[in-house]
């Protein structure tokens, strides 16, 4: 820990808590307390402080943990206990982590799980124009002005913005290919909507150097060193300005839940 300490909500991004903003979010609702006094924002962590988040001890992780997952459809991308199908609990993965973006209810698809908040920072910041590759399916046969439409840009007049322009390419009558650098709530299904279209089925094949390829669906794998090193070279020049996809996840409880059985999901 540096000399004069460390910010706390750093502090506790690089614990794997939470991100930096929704650390300050939790620091700012009291939830936070440094050697028993509730912290503000802006305060420091020394070395030899302790540092409890909703009265549980936070240490920092020794080892970074980056996992892929294959969600299934029916899943919901945030820890919040009181949301039945989250992700922590299907998952439960036997160290604290949270998933890096989301990715909707109904979608599948690979999803990225970590305890490092830099790295959630560098690839969720939409000004650092990640790449997301994913699969659509629709319910009507695709056309070619579809296709310009989509890659063009489409105007989301629920959220007051227009679309970068992307890569589209068709694969069949009713599927197509589409890489995203933004993600916006219901991106996809939104775009689709604006020509008429219906998603009935979408699937996140890849996030940036990380595809999904054949693992299997509900089962999760550790990301390769090789891959983990072109993902670092991939956010080297990103910003880390903090951003929280997730803005109604407000708990990050750390809590075991031994009373239940969960099955296995690691990939085999």
């Amino acid at each position: 820990m540096e000399e004069n300490g460390v910010r706390i909500n750093k502090f506790l991004s690089e614990a794997g808590v939470c991100s930096r903003r929704e650390a300050d979010r939790q620091i700012e609702a009291g939830k936070v307390e440094i050697d028993g006094v509730t912290a503000k924002t802006g305060d420091r962590v020394l070395n030899g402080q302790t540092v409890t988040y909703n009265g549980q001890v936070v240490s920092k992780e020794e080892e970074m943990i980056l996992i892929a997952l294959n969600k299934p459809a029916g899943i919901v991308c945030t820890a919040e206990k009181r949301e039945k199908n989250n992700v922590i609990d299907y998952l439960n993965y036997p160290k604290r982590i949270y998933p890096i973006g989301r990715l909707d209810k109904d979608s599948e698809g690979l999803l990225l799980l970590t305890n490092n908040g830099e790295i959630v920072n560098k690839m969720m910041r939409s000004g650092n124009r990640h790449e997301k590759e994913y699969i659509v399916t629709v319910n009507k046969t695709i056309s070619d002005s579809f296709i310009r439409g989509l890659a063009g840009g489409v105007p989301l007049v629920e959220l007051g913005v227009t679309t970068r322009k992307c890569h589209v390419k068709k694969l069949s009558s009713k599927q197509f290919k589409i890489i995203l650098t933004q993600g916006y709530n219901r991106q996809i299904r939104r775009m689709c909507e604006y020509f008429g279209y219906r998603v009935v089925k979408l699937e996140r094949v890849r996030i940036m150097n990380i595809e999904l390829g054949d693992l299997p669906r509900g089962k999760y794998r550790e990301v390769t060193p090789l891959e983990y090193k072109g993902l670092k070279r991939l956010i080297a020049d990103s910003s880390n300005q903090p951003v929280m996809p997730d803005t109604k996840n407000k708990k990050h409880p750390d809590k075991k839940h031994s009373d239940k059985k969960y099955p296995d999901r690691r990939a085999k």
